[in-house]
């Protein structure tokens, strides 16, 4: 999406600590886990740890259940007061979606033509995400903390201790509504934890719930985005009472043969391929994937748009399309688009005809929105699924944001979508992925992985609300590029999205800014900085070693062959015009607006062959894949992958 600006959704309330009786009793209880002598006060960084202690202990619901709920929610992070992409506020992800209806998708801003072919107009779509008053109960959870609480919807939403205390007592709430005792055995819980999934399903609640005790199982410990100590003690042999799913009167989901893995809960919701009028159609491409072409690329997407609105838009054959929707709140999986056919989402169609596109719920409550831990683990089984079915390499140049794909065409550059930001997680999804980004070199490896701290990495960003103003502080996956070893040098232009104009620091222009996971050679160092090639420039960051932004990485890389200045860099890999049959149009093999010049290096993905899917009408006797002998090496340019010619350049290892 290219994040729109919106009026703020609240203001910090006051915090004030809740106390309560039972706090000092569950604080004992804590501490063999803290190491603290009873005398002692606890320290600030444990504020959030006796607050989970007290919320338990007054709303008699097991403290471990109430932080692993918790953390698959927000992994215990309070994201500063800001609501995520679901309007979900605090620790427990009370939702409080009054405050925050969005009404638009990022799809219907008319800028990018999700199709990408210049074969057929450009689709640029108007519809507009109908507004939902009729809001489902998983969006107002907070309104009913408030009423069982009696603390007011401002503080559940700012104060850290409140918003705790609304989750235990929904959980406690959940429990009796079962018909079920407050038990102190986290065990029999698990009908409330379904319960409070907001899933309206047997399936997806289910598997939050299973989700939430493989925590409890498991244990975990970190510090939070606030500076909290949060630590659960692992539980290994805790066997739930599943049958108790039966208890929570949630209907039967049917997934009609959608394509997704036994550990997530998926429906088949379709996307319609039809015919109306004038030999135009909608919304997606019929094919036969893998055999007639490869699907080498997994796009993410962020909505920007209700769940609810943006499976009607799905829906609509003028709309557009992809092949999966992930709901925020539980994780529920909706499969579009099977992935034989090809969806129109990415914006640029050779991208298109060989990827699968996956949309996470964004329900705009505010640019610096966060997602849910249960959409990220969803999204990674979904993700680690395709890879294994399809041999999609698990990294960076095949895992893509929308904003790492690369306008086909010079004009496409500046239409192209930002989703989904800068605030989305990589390093994260790639541990839930089983590929952690990790260090594979030493510091003559020649390349570097970015890999900051997403907590403490905060860039500046100007935009979210309001043109020009900046956004509030917030963990970030990417890092600012600059002209020299300084942070008032200027920015490093892209002369394909400004025209020769400077780059901004607006949270949708990534014409300077490398996100975590994405390599690039090393072109320099100078004390606490790294340079490396970038967009055809020498680009600094800031790389200190006691907190390094990015870790030392080796592998292969594309340069000039000997005798070339400089060769051309492309958005799509085309075939050569001879390879096209008779009845197929020739697409123009036209370079962007960027030289790679002899002397730079760029880390190499696949190698392949020039392809094209020519696919324009609604009959599918005339789809043609066309095969060219021309060969490219996908290459990591810029913040957006490209492309160019194998016989234009020369592979070498990166190691100097």
């Amino acid at each position: 999406m290219r994040g729109s600006a919106t009026a703020p959704t609240s203001a910090p309330g006051h915090r004030r600590a809740r106390r309560t009786a039972g706090a000092v009793a569950s604080a004992a209880l804590l501490l063999p886990l803290l190491g603290m002598a009873p005398s002692d006060a606890p320290p600030a960084t444990e504020r959030l740890q006796l607050a989970f202690a007290s919320a338990a202990a007054e709303y008699h619901v097991p403290q471990s259940v109430l932080l692993g709920v918790s953390y698959l929610q927000s992994r215990w992070d309070a994201h500063g007061g800001a609501p995520s992409v679901t309007a979900g506020y605090g620790p427990m992800h009370l939702t409080d979606a009054r405050t925050a209806l969005a009404a638009t998708s990022h799809h219907s801003e008319g800028t990018e033509d999700a199709r990408g072919d210049s074969a057929r107009a450009a689709l640029h779509p108007d519809t507009k995400v109908p507004q939902d008053s009729q809001l489902p109960a998983r969006l107002k959870t907070l309104a009913k903390a408030a009423q069982l609480t009696g603390i007011p919807a401002e503080r559940l939403r700012s104060d850290e201790t409140a918003n705790v205390a609304g989750g235990a007592a929904l959980l406690a709430a959940a429990q009796k509504k079962l018909g079920l005792p407050l038990s102190e055995d986290p065990a029999d819980w698990y009908g409330a934890v379904a319960r409070f999934s907001g899933a309206d399903d047997t399936a997806t609640a289910a598997a939050y719930a299973n989700d939430v005790y493989d925590v409890i199982r498991t244990g975990e410990r970190r510090t939070t985005d606030a500076g909290q100590q949060v630590a659960l003690a692992a539980r290994p042999g805790l066997a739930p009472e599943t049958a108790q799913i039966a208890r929570t009167g949630l209907r039967t989901l049917s997934d009609d043969g959608a394509e997704c893995p036994k550990s997530v809960s998926c429906q088949w919701i379709p996307a319609p391929y039809e015919e109306f009028g004038d030999n135009d159609y909608g919304n997606h491409d019929l094919g036969d994937r893998p055999a007639s072409q490869s699907i080498r690329y997994i796009v993410v997407h962020d909505t920007e748009g209700a769940w609810d609105g943006v499976l009607k838009l799905v829906q609509d054959p003028t709309y557009v399309s992809w092949n999966y929707t992930i709901r925020s709140t539980d994780g529920l999986i909706a499969q579009h688009v099977k992935a034989k056919d090809v969806a129109w989402h990415a914006g640029n169609w050779y991208v298109n005809a060989k990827s699968v596109g996956i949309e996470h719920e964004g329900f705009l409550a505010n640019p610096d929105a966060w997602y849910t831990e249960a959409m990220y683990r969803s999204s990674a089984r979904l993700v680690k699924y395709l890879s294994a079915k399809y041999g999609i390499p698990l990294d960076r140049q095949h895992v893509l944001g929308h904003d790492n794909v690369p306008g086909p065409t010079t004009s496409t550059i500046p239409g192209m979508h930002t989703d989904p930001g800068p605030y989305w997680d990589w390093r994260h999804y790639f541990e839930l992925l089983g590929h952690p980004f990790k260090r594979t070199a030493g510091k003559s490896g020649g390349l570097v992985t970015i890999r900051p701290d997403y907590a403490t990495n905060r860039p500046q960003y100007t935009g979210c609300v309001t043109a020009g103003e900046p956004c509030a502080a917030h963990g970030s996956s990417e890092v600012r590029l600059y002209s020299d070893h300084d942070e008032h040098s200027a920015l490093i232009k892209d002369v394909g999205l400004h025209k020769g104009a400077d780059s901004t620091i607006d949270v949708n222009d990534v014409g300077s800014r490398v996100s975590t996971g994405q390599q690039y050679a090393v072109a320099d160092r100078y004390g606490d900085w790294t340079a490396i090639w970038y967009l055809g420039q020498k680009a600094w960051f800031k790389n200190p070693k006691k907190h390094p932004t990015a870790v030392s990485a080796s592998g292969f890389v594309v340069t000039p062959k000997d005798g070339l200045d400089s060769v051309p860099v492309y958005g799509r890999a085309y075939p050569e015009a001879s390879a096209y049959p008779a009845g197929v149009p020739a697409q123009a093999v036209a370079p962007l607006p960027y030289t790679l010049p002899k002397g730079q290096k760029y880390v190499v993905g696949d190698k392949v062959p020039g392809e094209y899917y020519y696919a324009v009408t609604f009959t599918t006797d005339s789809h043609r894949v066309v095969a060219g002998k021309d060969l490219y090496y996908e290459i990591q340019f810029g913040h957006r992958v490209a492309f160019v010619r194998a016989a234009d350049v020369q592979v070498r290892p990166s190691v100097s």
